[in-house]
């Protein structure tokens, strides 16, 4: 991943206010016209970062003018993520299907993931942050956010799982965040995060959080290959 380095610790329980990063980093953000993605963009920018979105539609990212740089294709293509990703740093995805999922986008997170890591191995990018779900948490009681996944959302908990085993196998350097319930309620700064749990009573958390979460995640290298639980 060149010369960059992730060298700030995160802590276990809250986080607030925002801090420049001691590098400035060169990021791809994947899937930026979620809602997600938007306040990734958004917080890459404020800290600093060079960011450049790989979307399908640029429409939503129109009010960052000309503070990105926007890269128009398909996500899915693995070639053209090569190219989108040589002389970068890192990569943030909050890529996903839409709620309800159709049989399409059954297996979405899947194929995206075997596209990405290929492409990001080939590009020699080894660092990327990913968003996932917190129904993949087996052993969440307050919430059981495992069972009502498997009650209410099967088949985003499947693809979630296979997305996550894709990276996990291969050799990079990813973290996976894993939010319960996101709002659009304003970004706050605070919330809890623990490693391999969701917090205790995570019911929801904002999307403007969890993207600066993950933002600042990028810098910490206890962090490499590790799943992370966050909430308010």
């Amino acid at each position: 991943m060149g010369s960059s380095q992730y060298a700030i610790t995160t802590t276990e329980v809250k986080s607030s206010g925002l801090s420049k990063p001691r590098n400035a980093l060169k990021l791809v953000v994947l899937g930026a016209t979620g809602g997600t993605c938007l306040e990734i963009v958004r917080h890459a920018i404020e800290r600093g970062h060079s960011v450049t979105p790989f979307v399908r539609s640029p429409d939503r990212l129109s009010r960052f003018h000309d503070r990105i740089s926007v890269k128009q294709s398909d996500l899915l293509d693995g070639a053209q993520l090569e190219q989108v990703l040589k002389g970068q740093d890192v990569v943030v995805s909050g890529f996903g299907p839409r709620v309800p999922v159709s049989n399409a986008d059954a297996h979405l997170l899947e194929q995206f993931a075997i596209e990405l890591t290929s492409a990001m191995s080939r590009a020699r990018v080894r660092r990327v942050v990913v968003e996932s779900v917190a129904f993949l948490f087996k052993n969440s009681v307050l919430p059981p956010a495992y069972l009502l996944g498997r009650l209410f959302f099967p088949s985003v908990v499947a693809d979630a799982s296979a997305m996550e085993q894709v990276f996990t196998a291969s050799d990079l350097d990813w973290t996976m965040v894993r939010p319960p319930e996101l709002t659009d309620n304003p970004y706050t700064g605070k919330y809890r995060v623990r490693e391999g749990h969701l917090p205790r009573f995570g019911l929801k958390i904002s999307r403007a959080d969890v993207a600066d979460f993950m933002i600042k995640v990028i810098d910490d290298r206890s962090s490499i290959r590790k799943v992370k639980g966050i909430s308010n």
